[in-house]
């Protein structure tokens, strides 16, 4: 009789530990990687360069289980389910529907898309599962164009190395203070729920390059000056004086030695106030961003902010909460949290194709999903000639986008905006129309449960809620 196969499971990384429990379908934690190539994507390829992929790594090839205190990953054995693109982006990832998996590809014409939920890992490693996908794809689509197939020799990523580098590199002396200001959070009438609405400026990369070495600047650091700078525009007509706040992910893998698959990154804000600074004169917003990041941007200052993560998800007292207590309280902590954040901007930086495979690849970009307080949020990286910037948001009015790309283009920055229709309406370059008559559906369900809410009390919704 053959023995029963034993499941393996392991523990979330330091950073993963909150993204299941503050997730829920008005805030996914998703971030989505698409790749366009020259010809329409064949599914059958894709399906099977998908399983190949995981066969290398084999740490996306889990699910999300509920523990006692904590979530945790366990093996997945279940068929990847691949799809043609029908719905808005970063939609929150329904367990059943992606039998399980914590990542989903979608296909559209020529652009693949892979959707991660952030528990999973991120950015860095995200970008060789996505690329790793391409070779095999290409590699099924074009068998006679190369001469050397892909291998497995040729992912940068440890596959095999799942560590938690938070833990390994945690240095408990450290300490972190940051301001404590509320910030200045994004104001407008919403769109329908789940609906986003993506802006992409591919903007000509030769420009921004000479732009930057004129000015003696990064590309980040200036992308985040004229991001502040467009906010503002918008915030003065609220009358509000409060601090913009952009958060500013960061690679630390980039800063420590660390080669694990699972997430490794820290935040640093960039708090710029009207009281302090003249957030009319560009040249001062840029001057300003430009110091922070020379004073924030070094190994001991990560290291502070990341002992402070560390600390916070390892302490005894709320290691020992039985998980549907901890979900109320960090839920609750959580949603204040929010309310120091203005938006976020991720900068990928360059992104690179083995070159035997690079004709066949037009454009790579990203986003991140939008949520309740930070309700644009920005993304970043170049490939080829361009770089990609872009928005996801969850406001009707898109006058921020509107407002940063004719800056850039006022300053010799020529761009081109593709949108996915959410704004006009209409089947774009590189998204499908959506089926409204399907949202108006999804609508009708939120108000069927919104009466239904109504009908039992509020002891009862705690219980489906916080699942007690």
């Amino acid at each position: 009789m053959n023995e029963k196969k034993k499941i393996k499971w392991r523990r979330l990384d330091n950073s993963a530990k909150l993204f299941p429990i503050v997730a829920n379908r008005k805030f996914s934690s998703i971030y989505r990687m698409s790749v366009v190539l020259t010809q329409n994507i064949e599914p059958e390829f894709l399906k099977q360069a998908i399983d190949q992929t995981l066969e290398i790594f084999t740490s996306f090839k889990v699910c999300l289980k509920k523990g006692f205190f904590w979530y945790y990953l366990e093996d997945n054995e279940k068929e990847v389910i691949l799809q043609k693109e029908e719905t808005y982006p970063c939609r929150y990832m329904d367990k059943k529907a992606n039998n399980g998996y914590l990542f989903k590809v979608t296909y559209y014409q020529n652009k693949i898309n892979v959707e991660v939920f952030h528990a999973l890992t991120d950015g860095s490693t995200a970008i060789e599962f996505v690329k790793t996908i391409v070779y095999y794809y290409l590699n099924l689509r074009y068998p006679n164009q190369f001469q050397e197939p892909f291998t497995y020799q040729k992912v940068q990523a440890d596959t095999k190395n799942i560590e938690d580098s938070y833990l390994k590199n945690y240095e408990k002396h450290l300490h972190s203070k940051e301001n404590s200001q509320k910030a200045y959070i994004l104001k407008g009438k919403k769109l329908l729920p789940y609906q986003i609405g993506v802006t992409h400026g591919f903007i000509s990369l030769k420009p921004v390059i000479k732009t930057c070495r004129r000015l003696k600047v990064t590309v980040t650091e200036y992308l985040t000056a004229v991001l502040i700078h467009t906010i503002y525009q918008q915030q003065k007509q609220t009358g509000s004086k409060k601090p913009i706040k952009v958060c500013i992910p960061v690679n630390l893998k980039n800063y420590f030695h660390s080669t694990t698959v699972n997430n490794f990154f820290s935040y640093m804000t960039i708090t710029s106030n009207q009281k302090q600074i003249d957030l009319e004169d560009f040249d001062l917003i840029l001057a300003f961003v430009r110091n922070h990041f020379k004073n924030k941007l070094q190994k001991q200052e990560l290291a502070k902010t990341m002992a402070h993560t560390v600390r916070l998800g390892n302490s005894i007292y709320i290691r020992m909460i039985p998980l549907p207590i901890k979900k109320l309280i960090l839920k609750l902590i959580y949603g204040e949290i929010q309310k120091y954040t203005t938006t976020t901007f991720s900068n990928l930086g360059k992104i690179n194709f083995l070159p035997e495979y690079e004709p066949y690849v037009e454009q790579f970009f990203f986003i991140i999903g939008p949520e309740k307080a930070e309700k644009i949020k920005c993304t970043a990286c170049s490939y080829g000639n361009h770089i990609v910037f872009s928005f996801a948001s969850i406001l009707q009015n898109n006058e921020i986008e509107r407002n940063f790309f004719k800056f850039l283009e006022e300053n010799g920055m020529p761009n081109t905006i593709v949108t996915n229709g959410v704004y006009d309406k209409s089947q774009t370059k590189l998204y499908p129309k959506i089926n409204y008559l399907l949202m108006e559906n999804v609508i009708e369900k939120i108000k069927e449960k919104k009466q239904e809410k109504n009908k039992i009390g509020w002891k009862e919704r705690i219980k489906r809620k916080f699942h007690f």
